[in-house]
């Protein structure tokens, strides 16, 4: 059985269930909130300044709220070309994506932002003790028709997705390579930063034998 060693309340400042299935890996107990906040990229910023920045708000945003917890804020920006890559939404948006990326490389920004709001008093609201980072993710993408992308896309429907793929699924088959020090990154929440964060506060994880072995 996986313990940590202090008690603690964990907030993931996410609505996504991609995340909070790699969250719950961990095998900690947490409360999932989705923040209210504009996650549209603003013009004078790069890909990765504003997954960065989309992190970092997402977590403050529920930090004010929520006194005495630890707060997980995360966003990912894909680019292609420079050009950042969205969420398709439709069938069509996701066959145009899959088309321009076939047989070139996606870079993903997947940006972490821990907060640890445990110690936060009246007289410090909303100065925060906080860790943030960016874990990049490359992605080689297979040289494809437009039938084979077709067919993948009304089989596994990746409409909520950026890049219009799940890797954990069947969209690893038009996947040529991934490069990452983090392989859980590229599917929304980098769990190797994120245990690093944990333990730079004081949490660390420990494996306690049950009482049966």
């Amino acid at each position: 059985m996986l313990q940590t060693q202090q008690k603690f309340k964990l907030i993931l400042a996410s609505g996504s269930a991609y995340r909070r299935e790699l969250l719950s890996r961990l095998q900690i107990p947490f409360e999932a909130i989705a923040p209210d906040i504009n996650e549209n990229a603003l013009s004078d910023e790069t890909p990765e300044q504003t997954a960065l920045r989309l992190a970092e708000q997402k977590a403050v945003a529920i930090a004010k709220n929520h006194p005495d917890s630890i707060i997980i804020g995360s966003d990912q920006v894909a680019t292609l070309d420079g050009e950042q890559i969205g969420k398709p939404g439709t069938h069509e948006a996701a066959l145009i994506q899959l088309q321009k990326m076939r047989g070139k490389e996606v870079i993903f920004h997947t940006a972490l932002c821990l907060i640890d709001n445990r110690s936060n008093t009246n007289e410090a609201k909303n100065s925060f003790h906080t860790q943030i980072e960016n874990v990049q993710t490359l992605v080689s993408f297979r040289q494809l028709s437009d039938a084979e992308l077709d067919a993948y896309l009304r089989i596994e429907q990746p409409y909520d997705c950026a890049g219009s793929a799940k890797n954990e699924g069947l969209g690893i088959t038009i996947i040529e390579k991934i490069i990452s020090d983090d392989p859980t990154a590229l599917t929304g929440l980098p769990l190797i930063s994120l245990t690093s964060m944990l333990r730079n506060i004081g949490i660390a994880f420990y494996i306690q034998a049950s009482d049966n072995t």
